[in-house]
């Protein structure tokens, strides 16, 4: 029951959202609402479960992360029009797409952020006492959010400088692999699995293979490297020096 009214909480969230986008004629905003479905739904399990240093932790983690990605993505899209890979949908769904992106956009992704949200469920319901490996998980999640907030920031650095117009930026994080945001995304979530390891591996795997598979084949570096591809000439020559996820050291 208490999993299911998480599932409502973001159902409200996001039809008050898709009200704004009716209002804008845009809906690039659900990007920024999709880090604050988990902050709603963690505020609840905190109030529903015993206190304890764990939910304490995990709920800390998620606001930090939270707070971080909901504050970049609305410095970034602050006063913009409608993002491309929205464009695209809304193309692709009318006529009546203010209408249908109530459960295309708003609908599908805060049952999505519902399912990865699991993880945070079954963190804060754990009652086991902390152990070494449950700090090795959220010192990898710490970790993670550091290491992608400092990759964001130095592309947006990049691209406000005017000097680096029609450029790709290979330097910083971005030297050692060409997707180091997702990186520490994905460090984020598989350290928060880490933590709920000791109640045994089960439903605590949806969320970071599901956001695994989000990531790599559904919205994020698919996606992404067809549109650099086109975008930058020198982006075939970028891929054969740095790795994709993981850092390394460039090939010579």
């Amino acid at each position: 029951m208490i999993f299911l009214n998480a599932l409502f909480i973001n159902l409200v969230f996001a039809f008050l959202g898709w009200l704004i986008s009716l209002k804008k004629n845009n809906v690039t905003h659900v990007d920024i609402m999709w880090s604050l479905f988990f902050v709603l739904n963690s505020l609840y399990f905190y109030t529903v479960f015993t206190p304890s240093l764990r939910t304490v932790l995990v709920l800390l983690l998620v606001l930090l992360w939270s707070g971080r990605l909901a504050v970049y993505l609305t410095m970034r899209n602050w006063g913009r029009s409608e993002d491309a890979r929205y464009l695209k949908i809304r193309q692709n769904n009318e006529p009546h797409f203010r209408y249908k992106s109530a459960y295309i956009i708003f609908g599908f992704q805060s049952i999505l952020a519902w399912l990865v949200g699991s993880i945070f469920f079954i963190a804060m319901e754990n009652n086991h006492s902390l152990t070494g490996l449950d700090i090795v998980g959220f010192l990898i999640a710490l970790f993670g959010i550091i290491y992608e907030s400092i990759a964001d920031y130095q592309l947006m650095q990049f691209k406000n400088d005017l000097k680096n117009r029609g450029k790709l930026l290979q330097s910083g994080l971005w030297k050692f692999s060409r997707h180091p945001n997702y990186f520490g995304e994905l460090l984020v979530w598989w350290g928060f699995f880490i933590t709920t390891i000791v109640t045994g591996i089960h439903f605590n795997l949806i969320a970071p293979l599901l956001m695994t598979f989000l990531i790599l084949r559904f919205s994020g570096v698919t996606l992404l490297e067809a549109n650099l591809t086109k975008k930058f000439d020198e982006y075939g020559r970028y891929k054969k020096k740095v790795n994709t996820l993981i850092p390394g050291f460039w090939k010579i």
